[in-house]
């Protein structure tokens, strides 16, 4: 059973979203959050760095010296720093991303990926490439870019921000044989696509927590 669990997160509204639900889900564990939003602000403007990665290991470090039995980074972007992370560490550390892609590279066929912060974008391919890689199976992806709908989003606009995610998903629709929604900010939006385009399409914030109550009861 792990006790204490550690969320690290980039967004604020990350924190509100998931706090209520681990405490409804793993009343009887320690999850606590961190919040840096300068990693992604960072990450936005002027891409990975060895200055991200160290401030990621830090931020593990933190986590791990708190008691922390389980990490959980909520952000997309994080990833291949979290890899590095995962060697410096000594305590397990889990992606937000991981159960997502592990789910999507079940079967094979073409994934569409949608993105709205140029930082998810590599991090998710590559994500994808390494779980369609231990899964054996020859999954080809293609990735679109919506930054107009994150600058929608932070300044206010949500319906714009839903309405081009929604354009994005419809174009690409005919080229894929599922979609991925690659960052938690758009997992809203998985329901709606679902019924408009007769696709399965994907979010991280579901299977996350599948994964980590899993994790915590140890049951995976």
């Amino acid at each position: 059973m792990i006790r204490r669990i550690a969320f690290i997160h980039t967004v604020a509204m990350l924190v509100e979203r998931f706090r209520p639900r681990f405490q409804a889900e793993l009343p009887e564990a320690d999850c606590f959050h961190m919040l840096d939003e300068s990693v992604l602000q960072d990450l936005i403007r002027h891409g990975p760095s060895a200055g991200i990665t160290r401030r990621i290991v830090a931020l593990s470090q933190l986590a791990a010296d708190a008691g922390a039995e389980l990490i959980v980074f909520t952000c997309s972007s994080t990833s291949p720093a979290i890899d590095v992370a995962r060697q410096m560490v000594n305590v397990p550390i889990l992606k937000i991303d991981d159960p997502l892609y592990a789910r999507v590279s079940r079967t094979a066929g073409r994934v569409g990926l949608i993105c709205t912060t140029s930082s998810t974008v590599a991090p998710s391919q590559a994500l994808l490439a390494a779980h369609a890689r231990s899964a054996g199976l020859d999954i080809s992806s293609e990735s679109a870019l919506c930054a107009a709908a994150f600058e929608a989003l932070a300044s206010g606009r949500r319906d714009l921000h839903d309405r081009l995610v929604q354009e994005t998903a419809a174009e690409m629709a005919p080229r894929v044989d599922r979609i991925v929604l690659a960052q938690a900010s758009l997992a809203h939006l998985a329901e709606p696509l679902a019924e408009q385009l007769g696709l399965q399409v994907f979010a991280s914030p579901e299977l996350l927590v599948q994964e980590v109550v899993a994790r915590a009861r140890g049951s995976a």
